[in-house]
């Protein structure tokens, strides 16, 4: 590879670099560079070709149609670079810091209890893992994963699909001693309801009524900023919750919980993701590693019937 090659790859790695990381500090940083010496290079990338790739505001970068095309065949370009690499090299070793972000439950059920073998398999691979039901943005919390419940906005994230679990309404049986079982509606007047306290893409509770959607606002004396505190509070008869089958299937099982107004549940089901940031191909061995591993063991739960009543 000539200079003038080995500076176009340059180029091309500090342009994905900034795209996927949304501005140019992010990328100085890991590119071990100052924003300046990073903004310049992309100035003399795009006076080279005659064309500019992106557009700047105080706020974000933009990709103009140049640069969308710019950056999808320079991840290609990349990609086979490292893939070579690797071949000659007889293949990358997982090893650094990965950090994930994933929301309380379904963490506290399905991720942490996958961290000792994950461990023994990649003993040089360090995990961060951040539990919250809030939606962080990869970029700002330098995040390499995150496990999304729920239908995902659009973004320039991959998203690799692990599941689904429909939900369900619950009440535990001291609850419903207390305040009657619902049957319809009407019903849910009488009981209290436990909502959450951040903004939800679905603000309310849908339910079937001749052929067509009635949604419902969780109201009650507690609002909660995560599922498993909800999920407490409803075994402790707090009152109504709605929560997918991963997160209250064995509360089912056991009995603690039972769900109510199925008749009028509308079979709606909580996707679950991980995404990260970049292309498969231009996954570091570590990031690579950890989501071959989580969607290995999520095909083991699906076909447990994990998303399903028990």
């Amino acid at each position: 590879m000539s200079r003038s090659d080995a500076n176009r790859a340059a180029e091309m790695e500090t342009f994905v670099r900034v795209v996927e990381r949304g501005d140019f500090s992010a990328a100085a940083r890991e590119l071990r560079q100052s924003p300046s010496a990073v903004s310049k290079l992309v100035a003399r990338l795009e006076t080279r070709l005659g064309a500019q790739l992106m557009t700047r505001t105080t706020r974000k970068l933009l990709l103009t149609a140049e640069g969308e095309a710019f950056y999808d065949r320079a991840t290609r370009i990349l990609a086979d670079i490292d893939e070579a690499e690797r071949e000659a090299s007889g293949g990358a070793v997982p090893k650094g810091r990965v950090r994930v972000n994933c929301s309380v439950s379904f963490g506290q059920l399905y991720v942490l209890p996958l961290v000792p073998a994950f461990l023994a398999r990649y003993p040089e691979v360090t995990l961060d893992i951040v539990l919250t039901d809030q939606v962080v943005d990869l970029l700002e919390q330098r995040a390499d994963v995150a496990i999304r419940i729920g239908s995902l906005a659009s973004s320039r994230l991959v998203a690799r699909r692990l599941g689904e679990s429909r939900l369900a309404v619950v009440a535990s049986p001291d609850h419903l001693a207390r305040h009657g079982v619902p049957k319809t509606l009407e019903d849910l007047e009488r009981h209290p309801r436990i909502g959450f306290n951040f903004t939800r893409r679905t603000p309310g509770w849908p339910f079937l009524i001749d052929g067509r959607t009635v949604t419902v606002p969780p109201i009650g004396p507690v609002q909660v900023g995560d599922g498993e505190t909800s999920r407490l509070l409803a075994l402790a008869g707090v009152g109504l919750a709605r929560h997918a089958l991963f997160h209250i299937g064995s509360d089912i099982a056991a009995g603690t919980l039972v769900p109510v107004l199925e008749e009028l549940n509308p079979g709606d089901t909580e996707e679950i993701h991980a995404v990260f940031v970049g292309r498969p191909g231009r996954l570091p061995a570590r990031t690579r590693a950890f989501l071959d591993f989580l969607a290995e063991a999520a095909g083991e739960l699906n076909r447990s019937g994990w998303t399903t009543p028990p």
